[in-house]
């Protein structure tokens, strides 16, 4: 074992909850430490249910094209804890010595008391961000928004709300309207925001707390829009147009991302030329969402001329996503979709396969090495039956893809592979094909 999964099993053990949504215990510690949330660069606060981390590695790529110095604060990770935080000296992660050495001030600041892991590793990396001079910092909402451990920052430059959607119903609420005023809380007086569409129960939710707030609210289809025109994205706003290329994410959600990201940097009053937004769009990346895997250790298991993707999406919303963009792709080469699946407990699974139904050829269910809190495979795979969805369980990841080659080489056909459920999952997967997050 490391240092830093020592370090980390230990702050895991400091309370009996992962979750435990508060701002009390993040305040003493933020105090102990001598208050880093007070010192950090400008921040952009960015909440929504899917979404947040395209908007966020969109606004990244635009400024770091300016040449603006980000600090990124993302969660969770795929692959190492470190890529949690990105510093904005080189653009790259957290290094293991500093890391090792904020959690550590952490952990003594914070003396034994009870605080959930995400609280205090937040905690250390606004400690890290006060520490390192940065022109801004991009700060992505861990759950929720009114108790996260993020929202202790005052006055954003603006506060930005992706797509709203069902999720983490346990500790949001049930319905739309509760989950939307807990993310639209990071909204705060006097400052802007900017609202990613949304359906009308969530928009009015929106507007009621920008109002209170006196926050000037940009909302996608309203004070902004983008969309695709003969390849290409075009940005339109009160003051006019701006043509661009299509983002590097693949996607038509995320010509919609782009244009709430483009958004939020005017609302910052960061947003370069249009040369240079170019310039970012073309660069940008997102690890493990519809990533196309092209080579690796794993993706020599699947069959020959396979096409394999993965995505971390976990709830319906993502799914209709994924499986819109699956169904583009079906339209333009058509081959058989398989996909293997693996779920958290806390999840929605038949809201997410019946996204799929009458798309997906098969699924094979699978556990996740790396957290105990997925599904089971056999109770995973009665739930995609359920959804009208053909599936079978397998032990283990590998079993799956053998199924897949024998259905390839019993078919003739060479198929397309989608790997999703779980980020958990994915990182398995990038981690067992080499392919690490940079």
């Amino acid at each position: 074992m490391d240092q830093i999964t020592a370090i980390l099993d230990r702050l895991l053990a400091l309370h009996p909850m992962q979750i435990d949504l508060s701002l009390d215990r993040m305040h003493r510690l933020l105090e102990a430490l001598g208050h880093p949330e007070r010192r950090l660069p400008p921040v952009i606060h960015v909440a929504g249910t899917n979404g947040k981390g395209s908007v966020t590695a969109t606004m990244r790529a635009i400024l770091e094209a300016a040449g603006q110095r980000c600090h990124v604060y993302t969660s969770p990770h795929l692959v190492r804890f470190n890529e949690r935080i990105r510093m904005g000296g080189n653009g790259g992660f957290i290094d293991d010595p500093r890391l090792i050495a904020a959690l550590d001030r952490c952990e003594r600041a914070n003396d034994g008391n009870p605080i959930t892991f995400f609280e205090i590793t937040t905690a250390a990396a606004l400690l890290l961000f006060a520490e390192e001079p940065a022109d801004v910092l991009l700060l992505e909402v861990g759950l929720g928004g009114r108790l996260d451990a993020t929202n202790v920052i005052d006055t954003p430059l603006v506060s930005v709300i992706t797509s709203i959607s069902h999720d983490h119903e346990k500790f949001l609420g049930n319905t739309l309207t509760e989950i939307a005023g807990e993310k639209a809380a990071i909204i705060k007086s006097g400052c802007p925001s900017v609202s990613a569409p949304q359906v009308d129960e969530v928009t009015r939710v929106i507007d009621r707390a920008a109002a209170r707030a006196k926050s000037r609210l940009g909302r996608f289809g309203e004070e902004f829009t983008a969309m695709a025109d003969n390849g290409r994205m075009v940005f339109q706003d009160e003051d006019g147009l701006l043509d661009l290329p299509l983002p590097a994410l693949p996607g038509d959600h995320q010509i919609l991302n782009a244009g709430v990201a483009i958004a939020a940097l005017k609302a910052a009053r960061l947003l370069p030329e249009a040369d240079v937004i170019a310039q970012g769009l073309k660069a940008v990346r997102w690890p493990g969402r519809l990533h196309l895997l092209r080579h690796g250790p794993l993706f020599d298991k699947c069959p020959d001329g396979a096409e394999v993707w993965v995505d971390g999406g976990h709830n319906p919303g993502a799914a209709l996503t994924i499986a819109t963009y699956m169904g583009e792709l079906e339209e333009k080469s058509p081959r058989p979709l398989y996909m293997i699946s693996a779920m958290l407990t806390t999840k929605d699974p038949i809201g997410f396969f019946r996204a799929f139904e009458g798309l997906v050829r098969h699924v094979g269910t699978v556990p996740v090495n790396s957290t105990n809190a997925a599904r089971d495979p056999f109770e995973l795979a009665d739930f995609a039956r359920t959804a009208g969805l053909e599936a079978t369980p397998f032990d283990s990841l590998d079993l799956a893809l053998a199924d897949i080659r024998a259905c390839a080489a019993r078919d003739g056909e060479p198929p397309r592979i989608l790997i999703c459920g779980s980020l958990y999952l994915v990182g398995d997967v990038l981690a067992a094909n080499g392919t690490l997050p940079r």
